[in-house]
């Protein structure tokens, strides 16, 4: 049985849904929520001032964002950790992974498939093909 779980969390209804599952499912574990800051369009703009309060505003929404996980476990009866990270979500979540000997990664998927996941990317997708630990996707 898993120990360290940790579910990326977004707020969407799909990484909701991953942090339900994962209370339910491992009611003994140590279960965090990781949210990653993506920066990826932090130097699409030529001012740099106008980036820097773009990005602290994705960080203070971040924060906000798990907030709401505490609040979704509190309601579930459950403590959990929650961390705020920055980079490129998919390699965020396997090094985060790694790093702290999570056991188990459990992750929403908005269920793209064909061209959208082509053109949009799947971050489940480039999770599960690089971890090195179990990961469960939802939908």
């Amino acid at each position: 049985m898993p120990r360290q779980i940790v579910v990326p969390f977004d707020d969407s209804p799909h990484s909701r849904k991953a942090l339900e599952y994962a209370i339910e499912t491992f009611p003994h574990g140590e279960i965090t929520a990781l949210h990653v800051v993506d920066p990826t369009n932090r130097y699409m703009y030529g001012d740099s001032v106008a980036n820097e309060a773009i990005f602290e505003r994705k960080q203070k929404r971040g924060e906000e964002l798990l907030e709401r996980a505490h609040e979704l476990a509190r309601d579930r009866g459950v403590d959990i950790e929650t961390e705020l990270e920055t980079g490129a979500p998919a390699r965020v979540v396997n090094t985060y992974a790694h790093s702290h000997d999570v056991d188990h990664v459990v992750m929403g998927s908005h269920g793209r498939s064909g061209v959208g996941r082509i053109l949009l990317g799947s971050v489940a997708e480039r999770v599960v093909r690089r971890s090195s630990v179990p990961v469960t996707i939802l939908r």
